[in-house]
């Protein structure tokens, strides 16, 4: 078994264990000081575009055995040039961050993926190419309505993703770009908060392998995205809110990778 002294790699090595869940129950944080919990979700700005999807109850997408879907699961990088509906891309964002419910008097949600406390701290925002009748431009996913929010219109939003993405979007319907809001986590677990979001985002983002995979779509999910590009691509701080993940979706190529 190799052994290591370098400290970068004994950090990264911390940052996996669970060693300080005692640490944690014996001491203070913003949940026990009876500070306010945070948004459940990003405001929604007074006069914005919101775009209704359809209701999950009655998309009828999905119905394939879950383990046929396992089974064809891959990560696909090219895409063809089929767009994607309306209700696909429903069916994509409730299995990824689906309400199912307001708990513990507004301060939690239960959603289609599990999340450390319930805390969900994600935000999904969509840089849309080919969706339905959808304008092209940069939208937010809404979970507590199920709706879209548009950002931005235009190609020049969805160039800068691309860059953003160091051009993995690679003929995509649509890039997933998933931010983090550390807040939500950190209100209830403080210093243990970045291994719980990390550990989330492996939850949302497998959650859209399978469901990509059931409706005859592909993904791959992508972490070699330009931090600094990606942020400023989508409108974000880089520090209360900056992505974390990003993927994008398209119908497969017969001969796909």
């Amino acid at each position: 078994m190799a052994n290591t002294t370098d400290p970068e790699l004994l950090l990264g090595r911390a940052f996996l264990k669970s060693d300080r869940w005692n640490e944690w129950r014996a001491g203070d944080n913003d949940q026990k000081k009876g500070v306010p919990a945070p948004f459940l979700e990003k405001p929604i700005p007074v006069g914005a575009v919101l775009i209704d999807l359809p209701a999950p109850a009655a998309l009828g997408l999905g119905q394939v055995a879950l383990i046929d879907v396992i089974n064809r699961r891959r990560s696909h990088r090219k895409y063809s040039e089929e767009p994607l509906s309306l209700a696909e891309l429903s069916f994509l964002l409730w299995t990824t961050q689906g309400l199912q419910e307001v708990i513990k008097g507004g301060e939690a949600t239960r959603r289609t993926v599990p999340s450390g406390g319930a805390r969900h701290p994600f935000e999904t925002y969509l840089g849309i190419d080919r969706v339905g009748t959808l304008v092209p431009g940069l939208y937010r996913y809404l979970p507590l309505e199920h709706k879209l929010l548009l950002v931005e219109a235009g190609a020049e939003v969805l160039a800068r993703i691309d860059a953003g993405t160091n051009h993995q979007k690679r003929g995509a319907a649509v890039v997933f770009v998933w931010t983090a809001v550390p807040y939500r986590t950190e209100w209830r677990y403080g210093f243990l908060s970045a291994k719980l979001i990390a550990l989330d985002a492996g939850h949302l983002c497998q959650n859209l392998y399978l469901a990509a995979t059931a409706i005859g779509a592909g993904t791959c999910a992508l972490d070699a995205y330009d931090q600094l590009k990606i942020d400023a691509a989508i409108g974000v701080d880089g520090t209360d809110e900056f992505t974390v993940y990003c993927a994008p979706v398209g119908k497969i190529l017969a001969a796909a990778e």
